[in-house]
């Protein structure tokens, strides 16, 4: 593995994981009325479509750490729905 594939997935796992507090607070709390539904839905989106863009290039550091933060991404918008 060469270095930038090593950067990318590092810069990768930084971001994806800041998701992960977040998400546990919504799931303890059973309470996302602090987050933005049009935020959580065009983050979603814009999410997506750099899965779609690593998808197409291919890049795996933008395919694996878009399709994490994806899921997560979900799992806020799906509590937010949920708790509202």
């Amino acid at each position: 593995m060469d270095f930038i594939t090593l950067l990318g997935l590092l810069a990768g796992t930084l971001t994806t994981i800041s998701f992960v507090p977040q998400l546990l607070k919504t799931w303890r709390t059973k309470s996302a009325k602090d987050m933005s539904l049009p935020m959580l839905i065009s983050f979603c989106l814009g999410v997506f479509l750099w899965l779609v863009y690593g998808i197409l290039l291919p890049s795996t550091p933008v395919i694996v750490a878009n399709f994490i933060t994806l899921i997560l991404a979900l799992m806020i918008l799906g509590l937010k729905l949920r708790y509202e």
